[in-house]
């Protein structure tokens, strides 16, 4: 392989994967936990933006299932998070031949 068409290639990617990055730090994603009762938005890289409670779950008899589900709600959110952020880059570096075992 050409040393200059690998780093051609290696600075293509490097601008896409900043691209992706921006894009992700941006992005929002929202999980939700007990049926839509608990939801949570939070951008790509994980930063919490907003949280909505259904006034139904809001009594002092519950307080413990509320947290237990907003935890969950959060890792709803930020599982689908890494989904997205996993897919962006997998469609960033296709078609560029890197080394067995190289990740990002």
């Amino acid at each position: 392989m050409d040393m200059k068409s690998l780093m051609r290639q290696a600075q293509e990617m490097q601008k896409k994967m900043q691209k992706i990055q921006d894009e992700m730090a941006n992005a929002e994603f929202e999980g939700s936990a007990g049926g839509g009762m608990v939801k949570v938005v939070i951008t790509g890289v994980g930063v919490a933006k907003k949280v909505t409670i259904d006034p139904a779950l809001i009594s002092k008899d519950e307080k413990e299932i509320l947290e237990d589900l907003l935890v969950a709600a959060f890792n709803d959110a930020k599982n689908k998070a890494d989904e997205g952020s996993s897919s962006s880059i997998k469609s960033a570096t296709s078609g560029i031949p890197l080394p067995p075992g190289f990740k990002f």
